[in-house]
Order: C-alpha cells, then sequence, then structure tokens
C-alpha cells in the first residue's frame, strides 16, 4: 500500500479496501451500515442497522432450527419455544450488562454516578456476545425450570442454535467497520478510513495526526469472518454429530462452549478493540474463553469416563420423555379433530344458508316437463274415461238419427 493510496483511503467515506487483493474490489466496495429508514414523527426517520438485522435474522433462523430439532432431544416443541423466546430477551440484556459492566468508565456522568440513559442506547451498539450467552442460559434456565423442560437437553438445543446466531450476527461487525484484528499481509486483510484511523492510533498512541508512510501498513485482520466461519464449521460438525453420535445430555454444548471457546481463545488474540478486566493487562473475553475449553475438557472426560463405565442413557429414551411426547401427540389430534369438526360444522351451515337465500322451484308437472323435452306425454285415466263418455253419447245420438 503506497502513500498515494493512504490519502485516498483517508479522502473517502464508507468504503472498504483489500490492499493485497485488489483485483476483487479495484476501487474498493461501497457499504453502508443503514439498511433502510422508517419515517417516524415530525419529519424524522429511524434508521434500520444492518447490525441489528443480522442479529435478528440469525435468531429467527436459531428459533426455527430449534422448533425442528426438538423430538430429536426427547423434549416438546411448545415449552422449548417458550425457553428460546426468554433466553432471546436474557441474551439481549445479557450482551449490553456485560458490555457496560467491562466499559463502566464510558457510561459515567461527570459527577460520578451512572448514566442511565447512555446504558439503555443499545441502538448506538455495545454489546458482548459472553454476556449474552450468560443472559439467555439465565433466563432460559428459570423459564425451563417454570416449564419443566429438561435442562441438560435443551443447553444440546441451544448450542447448536447460538452458533448459527453468532454465524450471521458477526457480519453485522463488517457493515458497522469494527471488530476486526491486528496488522496483516494475508491476501484477504482489509482497511478503510475508520479501520486506519483506528489501527494507525493503537500502533501509535503518542501521534497526534496520521504519518502517511507509517499508515501504509495499517491493513487489518478481518476478524468478524474468522469467527463467522469458525462458528459455521461447528455448526455442520456439531449438527451432524448430534443426529448419529451424541452419546449424553448436554455434551453438544460442551462441545459447542469448547469449541468456541478455543476459537474466540485464538481471533481475541488478534483483535485491537477487546476489553480488559480493570487495571490488568488480560483481556476479558480470552480469559473467559479459555476457562470455558478448560471446563469442557473436564467434564467431557469425566462423562465419557461414566459412558464407558454404565452405558448410553439419552433423556430421550426415558419414560417420562416418551409420555411427555405421546401426550403432545394426543393433544395435538385433539385440536386437530377439533378444527376438522368445526370445519364440518360450518360447511354445513353455509350450505344450509345458501338453500335458504335460494328456495326450491315447484317441481314441473310430468307433462310440463315432457312437453319441455319434447315427447307426448302419457294419457290419464281420468281423461281417458271422459272421452269414452263422449263417443258413447256421440254413437247414440247417430243410432237416433237413422230411425227418423
Amino acid at each position: 500500500m503506497t502513500q498515494e493510496f493512504v490519502r485516498e483511503i483517508l479522502d473517502t467515506q464508507d468504503v472498504i479496501y483489500f490492499p493485497f487483493c485488489d483485483w476483487l474490489f479495484p476501487n474498493g466496495l461501497k457499504i453502508n451500515n443503514v439498511i433502510f429508514s422508517v419515517p417516524w414523527f415530525n419529519g424524522t426517520a429511524i434508521d434500520v442497522y444492518w447490525y441489528g438485522f443480522l442479529i435478528a435474522f440469525g435468531m429467527l433462523l436459531a428459533v426455527i432450527y430449534a422448533s425442528r430439532r426438538t423430538r430429536s432431544f426427547g423434549l416438546d416443541g411448545d415449552s422449548v419455544l417458550d425457553v428460546v423466546l426468554s433466553g432471546l430477551v436474557g441474551g439481549i440484556l445479557g450482551a449490553r450488562a456485560y458490555y457496560v459492566i467491562f466499559s463502566l468508565p464510558h457510561y459515567m456522568t461527570d459527577e460520578g454516578g451512572l448514566d442511565i440513559a447512555a446504558v439503555l442506547r443499545i441502538r448506538d451498539g455495545g454489546l458482548a456476545i459472553y454476556g449474552g450467552v450468560i443472559g439467555a442460559l439465565i433466563f432460559g434456565a428459570i423459564v425451563a425450570k417454570i416449564r419443566k423442560v429438561r435442562l441438560l437437553p435443551m443447553l444440546d438445543l441451544a448450542g447448536l442454535g447460538l452458533l448459527i446466531g453468532q454465524c450471521l450476527g458477526r457480519w453485522g461487525n463488517f457493515f458497522n467497520q469494527e471488530a476486526f484484528g491486528s496488522k496483516t499481509t494475508l491476501p484477504w486483510g482489509m482497511t478503510s478510513n475508520s479501520i486506519l484511523n483506528d489501527l494507525y492510533f493503537f500502533y501509535y498512541p503518542e501521534n497526534t495526526s496520521i504519518i502517511t508512510n507509517r499508515a501504509t501498513e495499517m491493513v487489518a485482520h478481518p476478524c468478524f469472518l474468522y469467527e463467522s466461519l469458525w462458528c459455521l464449521a461447528g455448526f455442520i460438525f456439531l449438527h451432524f454429530y448430534s443426529k448419529k453420535f451424541r452419546k449424553f445430555d448436554g455434551e453438544i454444548f460442551l462441545l459447542y462452549i469448547g469449541w468456541y471457546g478455543a476459537g474466540r481463545f485464538w481471533i481475541e488474540h488478534l483483535r485491537t478493540d477487546s476489553l480488559y478486566i480493570p487495571n490488568t493487562p488480560f483481556k476479558v473475553s480470552q480469559l473467559v474463553a479459555g476457562t470455558c475449553v478448560l471446563f469442557a475438557v473436564v467434564l467431557l472426560i469425566i462423562n465419557y469416563l461414566q459412558i464407558k463405565k454404565n452405558g448410553i442413557r439419552l433423556y430421550r429414551d426415558s419414560e417420562e420423555s416418551i409420555a411427555i411426547l405421546k401426550a403432545a401427540d394426543d393433544k395435538k389430534k385433539k385440536v386437530d379433530k377439533n378444527a376438522e369438526l368445526s370445519e364440518h360444522i360450518l360447511s354445513e351451515e353455509t350450505e344450509e344458508s345458501e338453500a335458504s337465500e335460494n328456495p326450491e322451484e315447484p317441481e314441473e308437472s310430468e307433462e310440463a316437463a315432457a312437453e319441455s323435452e319434447g315427447e307426448p306425454a302419457e294419457p290419464d285415466e281420468n281423461t281417458e274415461t271422459e272421452e269414452k263418455d263422449i263417443t258413447d253419447i256421440t254413437d247414440i245420438a247417430g243410432e237416433n238419427s237413422g230411425e227418423e
């Protein structure tokens, strides 16, 4: 990257460049973090950001996926949906709370108090994935207890859904031009006006202005992409593993936190915008990620040893799960039967209503019907008798006339 290219980057806004792979986007990639705007009062508008849209879309796909896999984990779909929805609420609250706690100086007033309005301005950004996972687990566990949903198989299902949400949600960082890493010379390294500025002052905090010859190295790792691909690979692996090789309830969730923790520990090492434990050089996410990996490995080993000794026991094969699913099936059949009955009654009422609106016309006489069809009508017995009487009278009159 030349000094002239640096000046070009500094003169543009919202354009992503790939200096070591310029054949892909020779003039850069123009982006906008706003997907569309909704008209509001007094001529104002509310911007809908790609970041929020992608997170919401990822959540939706996670819910759809979870609803389709409930029976394979021995769970009732209606109860699981309640747990998942409560987990989504807890995830958002937890993600915000986690970020605020470890960025507390930014949310303090001049008087030393907490700026509540700033804390609640979630649209300004500031969500931490580990806080989201913690919040989702707390809220989900509470509702699972209330709805009598077994926690361990529910966690297995949640782990798969979280990977879907994280895979898509990370692309919101791309549109925000954030969550990038340190300097790199790899072909997929990226830079932009905001990335170059942030990265430059990360490496040269003592400078008050950018020196172009130093800025030629400010090309960053796309850490959002690394994490998105890592989550996608984890989801594909655990999806197929859960179908054929799952050995105990909670195994998929432990594999999830181990897989994600291992990838996040490495990726967080590259990040330049990490949250730190106050007054320490330790990154919060790296510490949490490393702890998750150790926790998962230890529990996986313990459970695998137990399985080797006692055999595989899954909740979906238990009498309780079978009874719950049978009750759910019976309830669904009853609802379907009632729906069919209601539809049948409504159709009968419709037919009666149509009949009352269009009363039947009087039946045509057989003669009229016959005439309308062009066929002679059959003679009536009374008509034949009348004709016979007339003939007899005529004969008698003829006889009298001849005697005179």
